[in-house]
């Protein structure tokens, strides 16, 4: 085999190094892998709208619901690794390679971490019929009543499920798991008593729990809500150690160009630090993330181990 000239090399770097510089000069693609309307929706089109304008080019959102995220995640797990696609992933990354065993894409080996766009946490809420004014009252119920009461989420793996999941490991209860496709139809059938309770992000569930239509008992955080300051947490409550947050991160193809990834990085961190974006950050219940691609690598990793572990030892299986 002949030797490749290093003049090759050089001019590949060369390429990389003007295609970052011009990045982007074109449309920019973020991959919301759950509905319109949603707290991922709102996050990632707060930080689309604040690139667009620091970059003077178009960013836009495309919702690719389906399978807990994992649609939307192989898409962009099979885009050209350019930094003109990008995803806003979820808590639901975490889970999936626990629950399914033929994911078309692999979160290590095919993406790439890029910036925590937010934190956030989910709140316990019941319909008002159910006859539990607390978690201690629910924990009650549900042990006098095993396998009745339901749970509603946004899907298998999604932050709500595995919420639901860790639940019912640290407290011993047995409620039940049904998925819908999104928050916004749980919390819909959850309103309507189909089901007992969800786990729903605080945006979604403030208006119907201030109009009386839902009955919050607890967060999933480690410190309460500043939207519901009366609300306690879970840990607070009586399941000493609970935490279930969730977050959205902006992630990318495996192979896109290092410079690539730090100018989206500082275009995340520079939209946080606006007060548009703070605004509907706080309105949507959640809280501003940032730090650097490596950061964001551990805490994945961390993540994938936590989840993976609850996901195993509660035998979770697409459903």
């Amino acid at each position: 085999m002949r030797p490749v000239p290093a003049t090759l090399f050089l001019s590949l770097a060369l390429c990389t190094t003007a295609a970052a510089q011009g990045y982007p000069d074109k449309t920019v693609v973020i991959v919301a892998p759950f509905p319109a309307g949603g707290s991922v929706d709102l996050v990632a089109r707060a930080i689309a709208q604040h690139m667009s304008d620091a970059w003077k080019q178009p960013v836009i959102v495309s919702n690719r619901p389906g399978a807990s995220g994992n649609i939307g995640a192989e898409a962009v797990a099979r885009a050209a690794p350019d930094g003109y696609t990008l995803l806003m992933g979820t808590t639901a990354l975490a889970g999936s390679p626990a629950i399914y065993p033929k994911l078309g894409y692999d979160l290590q080996r095919d993406l790439a971490p890029v910036a925590l766009a937010a934190t956030m946490m989910n709140v316990l809420v019941v319909h008002p019929s159910l006859p539990a004014k607390s978690i201690g009252d629910l924990l009650a119920l549900a042990k006098t009543r095993p396998d009745t009461l339901s749970s509603a989420s946004a899907g298998v793996g999604s932050s709500n499920h595995l919420a639901l999941v860790l639940f019912n490991m640290m407290s011993g209860v047995r409620i039940v798991h049904v998925p819908y496709k999104g928050a916004a139809p749980a919390i819909a059938d959850t309103m309507g008593g189909h089901v007992a309770m969800t786990f729903a992000p605080i945006a979604a569930a403030l208006p119907p729990v201030r109009s009386q239509k839902l009955r919050a008992l607890a967060v999933t955080a480690t410190k309460r809500s500043g939207e519901l300051p009366g609300v306690p947490t879970i840990d607070e409550a009586g399941v000493r150690g609970y935490e279930a947050a969730g977050w959205n991160a902006l992630i990318a193809p495996k192979a896109k160009a290092r410079e690539i990834v730090v100018k989206v990085n500082a275009a995340v961190a520079d939209s946080l630090r606006s007060a548009r974006v703070k605004e509907i950050l706080t309105a949507s219940g959640a809280e501003a993330g940032g730090g650097t691609p490596e950061a964001l690598g551990r805490f994945l990793q961390s993540e994938i181990v936590k989840w993976g572990k609850v996901v195993r030892a509660a035998g979770i299986t697409p459903e």
